[in-house]
């Protein structure tokens, strides 16, 4: 059995769904284990949110053996009100990185941010 992640105290600017969604919409094919691991979950808070994820129409799978694929539906509307119109593809736009990014070291971005704000 996993060990359960750190907790954290304080607020946060995604929640723990938007973390779950990106995490599959980066791969489509990950387990609740290594989601849980990446967003610092259990994987018993990974499984509740894709439940409701798919309650509501966001995520669907389909069964391949012993592997989950998911999918996203892209233009499924955000839920609350402030973010009207707004579809889940916007959303991970904006939270999935791509491969480039992830090709780039993290350091060298963390400079450019702080040069940006510098100027």
């Amino acid at each position: 059995m996993a060990a359960v992640p750190e907790s954290h105290t304080g607020w946060t600017f995604i929640t723990s769904h938007a973390r779950v969604l990106a995490a599959i919409a980066d791969n489509p094919n990950i387990r609740i284990r290594e989601i849980a691991a990446h967003c610092r979950l259990t994987e018993r808070a990974v499984a509740r949110i894709i439940a409701d994820l798919e309650k509501d129409g966001y995520l669907s799978h389909t069964r391949e053996g012993r592997t989950n694929t998911y999918r996203i539906d892209p233009d499924k509307v955000l839920r609350h009100p402030a973010e009207a119109g707004l579809s889940v593809a916007s959303l991970l736009s904006l939270l999935v990185r791509d491969e480039t990014e992830r090709a780039s070291a993290p350091a060298a971005h963390t400079q450019q941010l702080v040069d940006a704000g510098g100027q």
